[in-house]
């Protein structure tokens, strides 16, 4: 069997120069989780055509072109060479298959000369005397208001992804839920809407609240239930109680699945493989009859999340965010749960060893299949990339490699065993430059580690500015390519 042909490589060179073949019962055990058979490699999967902003592209016959905003062009030999960014579809008259055409700028939005500083936030530990236990999004707008004054240019923040909502929540920003939605934790209570008119109700968990800071260690679990008693108690002043409808404009699918595995999460755990075998699938009818069950826990998910979109937005204001785009999530999940038909869960993503890990690193995230990530028209990363750049002026994207290729380690085998599973870099790379775009925001990929000469070469060429760590570096910044 070809395992080259589904991604798999054979072995891999070291941080010393040195090749490494992975055992053979790795590379068995990685080709059932990709789901290699005899053949020629993969299934092809459904039409997809990435194109280049600008640039004339001929048709094999004429079509339909149905654009993002629901208008239609008639196309006879060949693409508007003036045609927008954004993701189309292409209709052949002759009823051929319908293709979607990815039109992409090609290189991410790099503003001209730009040269700032600013300062990394873990926004966990960045709190203030107003702070409910942990730092906010009030502390960071307020943070921002001051870093403006002393010429700062950017703001650098741990992740702010979601963790699940039931029992203490995890304390690590890249173990998230869901790298999609963001970590209630982070809110400001006060200035959640409709706050104002439950004072008396606030005053007892603020002040229980507040009296947090003095522990210097963060008790995640005790903020949680103070905070989501305050927002369960605005919420049921406004409760809307209606039955989920599915085809409100305002309700976005990936919102309402995220809401749904909190429901379900807060009555059976925050692990969906351990949910009763009807729930485990987000598509299930069960799954579907058990939003309608429960309309006001799922709107109080949803609104949650809203209420930090608003305060993520006010708190990039005063300087622009970088935000911090975690390498993986939870394998029990949201995301998980979301996209399990796209994942490899039989498998975990690490880092072979190298001079500061000389037992390699297993992190315990389950891997995207890379044949079945373009299956599903790449939307898993598409709706991930999106989420991330929202209110960002950059983006951080961890472990950025991960891009090109993911070390696999079966479970149980330990890291020193893995093996490198391959990605479709270039049409990854097209995604990330056309969400880059449209946000208006530059990334920087941290390529720390095992990084392979054209990896570098390649993101230098779509505008992902490098990673550096003055540390590990022989000169001082000043010495430092422009771009990395």
């Amino acid at each position: 069997m070809d395992l080259g042909a589904w991604g798999v490589d054979a072995g891999y060179w070291d941080v010393s120069g040195h090749w490494h073949e992975p055992p053979s019962a790795t590379l068995d055990a990685v080709a059932t989780a990709v789901g290699a058979t005899e053949g020629e490699g993969p299934p092809p999967g459904p039409p997809l055509w990435f194109v280049r902003a600008g640039t004339v592209e001929y048709l094999q016959g004429p079509a339909d072109l149905v654009l993002e905003d629901g208008s239609t062009l008639r196309a006879t030999d060949a693409l508007p060479p003036d045609l927008a960014p954004g993701y189309h579809r292409l209709v052949p008259l002759d009823g051929g298959p319908v293709t979607r055409l990815i039109v992409t700028p090609g290189r991410c939005h790099l503003p001209h000369d730009l040269r700032t500083w600013g300062w990394a936030v873990q926004l966990y530990a960045a709190r203030s005397t107003t702070s409910w236990g942990i730092g906010d999004l009030g502390d960071l707008r307020r943070l921002g208001a001051w870093a403006r004054t002393q010429d700062a240019g950017i703001l650098a923040v741990s992740p702010l992804h979601a963790p699940g909502p039931a029992g203490a929540p995890e304390p690590s920003p890249y173990y998230p839920s869901s790298r999609r939605f963001r970590n209630p934790l982070h809110l400001r209570i006060e200035d959640v809407p409709g706050a104002s008119s439950l004072v008396v109700d606030l005053d007892a968990l603020a002040k229980e609240g507040r009296g947090l800071n003095d522990d210097r260690r963060i008790d995640r679990a005790k903020v949680w239930q103070l905070k989501r008693a305050a927002l369960e108690a605005i919420f049921a002043a406004s409760a809307d109680t209606r039955p989920v409808d599915r085809h409100r404009d305002e309700q976005r699918p990936d919102l309402l699945a995220w809401a749904t595995y909190c429901a379900i999460a807060d009555e059976h755990g925050n692990d969906w493989r351990d949910w009763p075998g009807e729930l485990r699938h987000p598509t299930g009818p069960a799954v579907t009859a058990y939003a309608d069950a429960h309309p006001a826990a799922i709107r109080f998910h949803a609104w949650v999340q809203r209420a930090i979109d608003r305060q993520l937005a006010a708190a990039s204001e005063p300087v622009p965010l970088l935000q911090d785009l975690a390498v993986g999530f939870d394998p029990g999940g949201a995301d998980a749960w979301s996209f399990q038909d796209t994942l490899a869960l039989d498998m975990r993503v690490g880092a072979p060893p190298d001079e500061f890990n000389a037992d390699g690193q297993d992190w315990g995230l389950p891997p995207f299949v890379p044949w079945k990530l373009r299956e599903a028209a790449y939307e898993p990363f598409i709706e991930t990339v999106r989420s991330a750049f929202a209110h960002s002026g950059g983006l951080r994207i961890d472990h950025v490699m991960g891009l090109f290729r993911l070390f696999w380690v079966p479970p149980g085998s330990g890291p020193a065993s893995g093996t490198y599973v391959r990605y479709p870099a270039g049409e990854l790379l097209d995604i990330l430059a056309l969400e880059s775009y449209r946000a208006g925001a530059f990334v920087v990929g941290e390529d720390l580690g095992t990084v392979e000469d054209s990896v570098r070469a390649e993101l230098h060429e779509r505008q992902v500015l490098s990673y550096r760590l003055l540390w590990f570096e022989p000169g001082p910044p000043a010495t430092w390519p422009g771009q990395g």
